[in-house]
């Protein structure tokens, strides 16, 4: 018998299999921030035709005729729908899509599917807006919609949740990600509801807009019940090393968001000033729970934002309170809807959009391929637009809604036009941004530095 050589191979041997092991990385990580960017760039699609200008189209109807009683409700909702599910929702599908598995050491189990999904929920969102604009043979084609966007949203969830494993130990799920699970609740929650709606409006209804008591109430399960705990649960990943404050109390936390879907549900029982109170009690204990109020311990991670990006996102979270103090009072005092409309914009465009403002321009460059942002003074110039246009609505439309002062009428379209220029300020840095791909010349790319999906500079 030939005697078998002792030797190991040489150590050139390996080099090709290692070799193709990294290039296999480069390959998947590279395509799976091409879908997130599908995401985010439909998203700002949706921010800035069906939802912004819609908006401020629908506002200065309002305005001129000082009423909302001649204003489409179709209308007004398919703003809704562009701006909550177009955008925020296109956003949180593409961010949590790339980052959620690399939490988990993981990658996606088909990268076909998650384009599978782009497709259908980026089609999904642009029926519905269609057909409530343009009521195109909307008792087919409304809960085909929903139908298409909750099916996307489950194919989501069956991604993430289910990955290739890259390492053979169980991951034990940090608490951060209770909190989205909580949020992920009320996005299935909400996409559940509404499909069985829009069923209920092709057979009886009379148009394809919901009900006003139901679409309150609906409205109060996709911003507090979804985005609000979306939010928080990412706040308290990134918050920490971002704003160099200590780490979250997350059991309180999770305590936050577990009272934000006990209000949604006291909402649609009918109880509204409990749920108001529900409301704000949630968001004082969040704002404690990932301690905005306190002083950072180390240096702010602020590198390729501009330097203001620490106060805006505390100023998020005063909107947040703000929109939880106008909820209650509206419960109360509220007869015209000034004080409902006042709380629901410092909610959605003070705090969620800040937010997404804020943090959008602080991570998306990093999960695209560690690209830098492209204007610091643009984030800033967006920011301060946002918050001027968000607290003249939220001021004007509180005094003009409540017969407070007539002046007011006049301050709501020019918020409105402010808030476009914002979102326009926004969507062309992050454009900028995604075209141009300016690389980080201090730092080489390292693929796996991004497996918690926080950029390290």
């Amino acid at each position: 018998m030939p005697a078998v050589p002792n030797n190991p191979p040489a150590a050139g041997h390996q080099e090709p299999q290692i070799e193709n092991l990294a290039d296999h990385m480069r390959l998947r990580e590279a395509s799976a921030s091409r879908l997130m960017l599908a995401f985010v760039c439909s998203g700002l699609v949706y921010m800035l035709l069906p939802g912004t200008f819609l908006g401020v189209w629908n506002l200065l109807k309002i305005a001129d005729q000082r009423t909302l009683a001649t204003l489409s409700d179709t209308w007004i909702q398919a703003h809704g729908v562009a701006q909550i599910f177009g955008w925020v929702g296109s956003f949180i599908l593409g961010i949590g899509m790339y980052s959620i598995p690399k939490v988990r050491h993981a990658e996606l189990r088909s990268l076909t599917l998650g384009w599978v999904c782009w497709v259908v929920w980026t089609a999904g969102v642009g029926l519905r807006w269609w057909t409530n604009v343009y009521l195109t043979e909307w008792r087919v084609l409304l809960p085909l919609s929903a139908a298409m966007q909750l099916g996307a949203f489950l194919l989501f969830l069956q991604m993430v949740s289910r990955h290739k494993s890259q390492g053979t130990e169980k991951q034990r799920l940090d608490g951060w990600i209770w909190v989205v699970i909580l949020g992920s609740t009320g996005f299935l929650l909400a996409l559940a509801v509404n499909l069985e709606e829009t069923i209920r409006q092709a057979w009886a209804g009379a148009s394809p807009a919901f009900p006003h008591v139901f679409d309150q109430r609906y409205i109060a399960l996709i911003t507090w019940g979804m985005l609000v705990p979306f939010i928080w649960g990412f706040s308290a990943k990134w918050m920490p090393v971002f704003l160099g404050i200590k780490k979250p109390r997350i059991g309180i936390l999770v305590f936050a968001a577990v009272v934000n879907l006990v209000g949604v549900g006291v909402t649609f029982a009918g109880w509204t000033k409990s749920a108001t109170a529900l409301f704000l009690f949630g968001a004082a204990a969040a704002v404690y729970a990932l301690r905005m109020t306190e002083f950072p311990e180390h240096e702010p991670k602020t590198k390729g934002v501009h330097p203001t990006f620490t106060v805006f996102v505390r100023i998020a979270y005063v909107w947040l309170i703000t929109a939880g103090i106008l909820g209650v009072y509206a419960a109360y005092l509220d007869r015209s809807g000034g004080a409902w409309g006042a709380s629901r914009h410092a909610l959605t465009v003070g705090f969620i959009a800040v937010t997404v403002f804020c943090v959008g321009q602080r991570v998306l460059p990093s999960f695209a391929g560690m690209a830098v942002l492209f204007s610091t003074r643009l984030m800033f110039a967006g920011l301060i637009l946002l918050n001027l246009g968000c607290l003249l609505r939220v001021s004007s439309e509180f005094l003009a809604y409540q017969n407070f002062a007539e002046w007011a009428w006049r301050i709501l379209p020019i918020s409105a036009v402010i808030e476009l220029a914002a979102v326009t300020v926004f969507a062309l840095n992050l454009g900028l941004t995604f075209v141009l791909r300016r690389q980080i010349s201090e730092a080489p790319v390292r693929i796996a530095s991004t497996h918690v999906g926080v950029p390290h500079s």
